[in-house]
Parts: structure tokens; sequence; C-alpha cells
């Protein structure tokens, strides 16, 4: 199988299978698209329209079939990789964990759009600048922080849904953006947060990240350099 992804510091979207595979211990190769510009004669988009029409990145290649989306490509592994356990053995939780992702899958526009991921970044006064001025994305942080502690609370930890799963890769890059911008988190989301970036996949993505230094402005509004 290959997964094709975008540059790691700013790829939220490709985060999700590539931590979700590795963790799992599923083989793959790693194909890396870097993001020159989004317009249609861009680099980018020409590569990624000959395996996905809509040219966006993650894409899983398995075999010659071609599975794009986040969700997609998650409900595709949990089909193939039945031994993996990726959603909960539980039929209630199990629920749950696809609720709480399509939601994530679906929501949280004002968060993704002022505080996008870049994990390389430390930007605190960002961050609160945000929160002050953009209450959409106060309601965002809320809705998360709540999800958060419930499941954690109801489950017991260490994540999300006691093991690590298909929600816990899709709630990474909300850890990362919360890193990068110096959210304040209550101690049990702190806590969790520090789960998710010690475990083995997400520390490798992080240091492909910091390892990338291809600081790409059209990602980055709210400064001028590196």
């Amino acid at each position: 199988m290959q997964l094709y992804i975008g540059n790691k510091n700013y790829s939220s979207w490709s985060m999700r299978p590539w931590v979700l595979m590795r963790q799992a211990g599923i083989a793959f190769e790693e194909v890396k698209l870097r993001f020159d510009a989004f317009t249609p004669e861009s680099q980018f988009k020409t590569a990624v329209q000959r395996l996905n029409p809509a040219g966006r990145v993650p894409v899983l290649v398995d075999d010659g079939l071609a599975i794009w989306d986040t969700l997609a490509i998650a409900e595709y592994l949990t089909e193939r990789f039945p031994d993996k356990r990726l959603w909960p053995a539980d039929r209630r939780a199990r629920a749950r964990a696809r609720s709480v992702c399509a939601e994530m899958h679906a929501g949280f526009g004002a968060l993704r759009n002022h505080l996008g991921m870049n994990i390389e970044a430390r930007l605190p006064e960002v961050g609160a600048r945000v929160l002050q001025e953009q209450p959409d994305v106060r309601d965002d942080v809320a809705r998360i922080l709540a999800m958060w502690s419930e499941l954690l609370a109801q489950h017991g930890g260490p994540m999300l849904f006691g093991e690590f799963g298909i929600a816990d890769a899709f709630y990474e890059p909300v850890v990362m953006r919360f890193r990068t911008y110096g959210l304040a988190l209550p101690d049990a989301i702190s806590a969790y947060a520090e789960r998710v970036v010690t475990l083995p996949s997400v520390a490798a993505w992080i240091a492909d990240a910091l390892a990338e230094h291809d600081f790409l402005p059209f990602e980055e509004s709210y400064r001028s350099q590196a």
C-alpha cells in the first residue's frame, strides 16, 4: 500500500491515516507531495489529481485501488485489517466513536480556518488574539474540551476510548494546534495531549515535520517568515 500525503508540518488531514497506520502496525509506503500551491496548474494538484479527482490528500492506494477522504480510508482499513481493532469493540462505544469522528470531519470550521496546523511554530500570541476576536473558535474549543473530558472520564483513558484508535487519530491534529497556539487546557486534557504526542507514531510524525524546514507563506497568513 502507498499513502500519499502533503507537508507534514501543515497537512492535518494527511496526519490522521499516517499515524493511524503507523501506530496500528500496518505497513505502507509513504509518498509525499509537496504543497507548492493549490492552483489547478500547480505540481501538487497535477500529481494528486492523477489519483484523486478532487485534488486533495491523503490518498491511500492498495493494489491499484485509490481511496481518498480520511473517513473512507479509516473504514477501508477497518475492513482490510479487522484484527487491528481500529474502532472500539463495544457496539455503543463504536457508534459514539464514529459520531465524534464525523463531527471532526464535518465540523470545527472556525478552528481549522483560524488556527491552522503548524507543528514547528509556537504562536501563543496568535492563539490569544484569535480566541479574543473569534467567538466561533471559542465555541469550537469549548466543544472539543467538553467532548474529550467526557470520553476520558467515561472510558478511563489513556486514549479517548481506552485504547488508541481512529478517534484519537482524527483529533491528533487538534492536539498539535493546541500546542502551537498555546491554548490553556484543563489538567486531564493536558495529560491526554501529552500522551498523544508521546505515541511513537505521533512522535515520528512531529520529528519529520520539524525536519522539513519548508516555510510556505500561503499556509501562514499570520507571519512573513519562519
